[in-house]
């Protein structure tokens, strides 16, 4: 049954997954490094940069927001099932 609990709950793997992801041992390996994240057609950021930097950016402000997220999410399986 889908329900509003079961996207959240999916939201916020999905927010796990991102904030896991290794830039040096994982993306690197797709060529989507730290070194990819510079370049630049015609004075605008690639598609490729864009999503980069959206993934530090995650990385950066959901990280704290995420471990009570992740408490509170385990907290309500526990209780509810």
């Amino acid at each position: 049954m889908f329900t509003l609990w079961t996207l959240v709950e999916a939201s916020l793997l999905c927010l796990n997954a991102v904030c896991v992801l290794h830039e040096e041992r994982f993306l690197a390996k797709f060529g989507w490094g730290a070194q990819q994240a510079n370049m630049q057609e015609f004075g605008q950021p690639t598609a490729k940069a864009q999503i980069l930097n959206l993934i530090r950016s995650i990385r950066t402000v959901a990280k704290i927001p995420l471990i009570f997220l992740n408490v509170l999410a385990i907290i309500i399986k526990l209780i509810f099932g």
